[in-house]
């Protein structure tokens, strides 16, 4: 079976985003993306919430972003070689290729996917996570912390949930930024 991984930048208060709804204080550095990059290559499908969803689809829908650098430009083609499934009751289409939409969240059709897989899943959003979380789905964390303290907006975890987990690795970068690896323990 193949590992549902739930992976974001924070801030170092756990925030996604900021209480305005922005995030322009986590572009990730070209030592991260790269990083990133070779993180995400284990990756056969995305699954995410119709806001992250419409946030990454830039990676498909505009071509600048893979001309800023090889580094975008890759990571650009591992995301539209990717599968994507969006969970949203409202989206009408989806504007990029070998993406679907399912209208709600089920938790044993992800397992049943997770074991048909023959590469790693990961859910992008955290309320869609949040739902993977609760069901007990998600095996590994990644989480890239940024040096800055938000003071709220969005939470990268749930705060309904326990989790007990085994850190597996730390990277440090420049810049102060640090990338965490979580194992589930259960």
């Amino acid at each position: 079976m193949t590992d549902l991984i739930y992976s974001a930048i924070t801030s170092l208060d756990g925030y996604i985003e900021d209480a305005n709804g922005t995030f322009d204080w986590a572009v990730p550095n070209d030592e991260v993306h790269a990083f990133i990059n070779d993180l995400e290559r284990s990756v056969g499908t995305y699954l995410y919430g119709r806001r992250m969803y419409e946030t990454m689809a830039g990676w498909e829908t505009d071509k600048t972003l893979a001309d800023q650098s090889p580094l975008m430009a890759a990571f650009a083609r591992m995301w539209q070689a990717a599968d994507k499934v969006v969970y949203s009751k409202t989206l009408e289409a989806v504007s990029t290729s070998k993406t679907r939409i399912e209208r709600a969240f089920d938790p044993e059709a992800v397992r049943r996917m997770k074991a048909a897989a023959e590469a790693d899943i990961t859910v992008g959003g955290p309320n869609l996570a949040a739902w993977a979380i609760q069901a007990g789905l998600v095996d590994e964390y990644h989480l890239f912390v940024m040096p800055v303290v938000v003071g709220g907006g969005k939470h990268f975890l749930p705060g309904n949930v326990r989790l007990d987990l085994e850190l597996r690795d730390v990277r440090r970068f420049g810049g102060g930024i640090v990338h965490l690896r979580y194992r589930s323990r259960s």
